[in-house]
């Protein structure tokens, strides 16, 4: 067992092992929600009569939830620990989804918009929890493959959000229908109730901001003595996640009215279906992405990818015919490894400020409220164009990317691959240390052989 507060290094593999993929299965969890709410966005627009500016306000509440629970999560978890911190996420989680139930029963748009910021609130909990937990968890080095890896199984639970939806929401009767609805959000509620249960019975180690902190001390890395408003990358990171959020978010809120706005013959069906395949791309993107990074260093490896998104929103907002859905899908490839790289940049190196700066780039997750809403007034006249708003989030997200180059090329060179910052840090010490002892001795080694040579003379 596990000490109560540790460090990862401090873990047996077996102890680590089940941590990770406990902690793992979390991403699943807000990946089928996340999936599903891109889908009833298309689908309350038929069922209520809604505009796709009205329809945009569950994002709005979804992605306002992260921007108001975030930072109150992230503090729980600094005085309770991650474990509860999940308790509470799984909770509000499924509080949320069971309540679909009535609202779908009294056709009640404001209801549903209600409960998708529960959700949200659970979900932010859980974000906090699930990503800095997976950050921690081994060597910085490979903190963003190891975080790519996770949230690659939440791109798996978004895409098969879509395809349930495809075949239930949008068939038949039940294109005008929300029975369907409720009876996917009960077994949502069940799943979250599972998973509450299961961490209750499951130790799971804390691993502590004072280890994190202790850890850096002995590398030499003083970072989190400065307050935490001084630290910029964090701060930064936060910026950068709520644009890129707010990007990802609009994207994904109006495919599949843009796969039926541009007048190539696809039905909201279809359209549901090839909103999945882009949940599906994205998903290899992430995969594809963890052996990158497990070789390249995750800012320029960033700041590639940020451009290639800036690049392909421009191309599906003005490319013709099939090409736009083809940049499209594109578009979804590189969106992949953006969020966790962001994460892992804002957040490495943060010692005793780990949670509370975990809890502000979670925040940043709610940009997606409001960037739908500014897409959806294009949108209304012309979706293709609208997604010149989320390149504004590219180019943002971009800038931090080649920023956090600089800024490690400025301190310590350039770097093509990934490192390790602590051990290399450690090394480089005791090299200095090594050197700073061989000085020390010279002056007496010297001293002996000129004795040496006296008495030689002498005989």
């Amino acid at each position: 067992m596990a000490p109560a507060e540790t460090t990862s290094s401090e873990l047996s593999r077996r102890e680590w092992a089940f941590a990770f993929a406990l902690v793992t299965s979390l991403f699943f969890t807000w990946g089928f929600a996340y999936g599903l709410l891109d889908v009833l966005n298309a689908h309350f627009q038929q069922v209520f009569g809604i505009s796709k500016l009205q329809s945009t306000m569950l994002q709005v509440a979804y992605f306002g939830a992260y921007l108001v629970y975030a930072p109150i999560a992230g503090m729980f978890m600094r005085k309770y620990g991650y474990k509860k911190g999940v308790h509470m996420g799984l909770t509000f989680y499924s509080l949320g989804a069971i309540f679909f139930w009535p609202s779908a029963v009294y056709a009640k748009y404001g209801g549903f918009v209600g409960c998708t910021f529960v959700i949200g609130c659970g979900l932010s909990c859980l974000e906090v929890a699930a990503n800095s937990y997976i950050t921690v968890l081994g060597s910085p080095k490979y903190a963003a493959a190891r975080l790519n890896f996770s949230q690659a199984w939440q791109g798996v639970a978004s895409f098969a959000g879509p395809m349930i939806a495809s075949r239930y929401f949008f068939q038949g009767a039940n294109a005008t229908s929300l029975a369907t609805v409720q009876w996917v959000y009960l077994a949502v509620a069940g799943l979250g109730l599972v998973l509450n249960i299961l961490f209750f019975f499951c130790p799971l180690p804390e691993i502590s901001e004072d280890a994190l902190s202790a850890e850096m001390e002995q590398a030499g890395l003083k970072g989190d003595e400065e307050p935490f408003w001084k630290q910029y990358h964090c701060i930064f990171g936060w910026i950068a996640q709520t644009t890129y959020t707010g990007a990802q978010v609009g994207v994904a809120s109006m495919a599949v009215n843009y796969f039926v706005d541009k007048n190539i013959g696809i039905s909201k069906p279809l359209a549901s279906q090839l909103y999945s395949y882009c949940q599906i791309t994205f998903t290899v993107g992430r995969f594809v992405g963890v052996v990158l990074l497990n070789y390249i260093d995750p800012a320029l490896c960033l700041s590639v990818y940020g451009v290639m998104c800036a690049t392909f929103a421009v191309l599906t907002a003005y490319v013709p015919g099939v090409g736009g859905p083809v940049c499209l899908f594109i578009l979804f490839f590189f969106e992949s490894i953006c969020y966790p790289v962001i994460f892992t940049l804002a957040t490495k190196n943060l010692g005793r400020h780990t949670k509370r700066g975990s809890g502000l780039v979670v925040m940043g997750v709610g940009g997606g409220a409001w960037y739908p809403p500014a897409q959806g007034v294009i949108a209304d006249k012309n979706t293709a164009h609208s997604y010149m708003v989320p390149f504004s989030g590219y180019v943002a997200m971009t800038v931090y990317a080649v920023g956090m180059v600089l800024d490690q090329t400025r301190k310590g060179g350039f770097r093509l691959r990934t490192i390790d910052e602590i051990q290399t840090t450690k090394e480089k010490r005791v090299d200095v240390e090594s050197i700073s002892d061989a000085g020390r001795k010279s002056p007496s080694e010297l001293d002996k052989k000129a004795e040496e040579e006296f008495v030689e003379v002498i005989r």
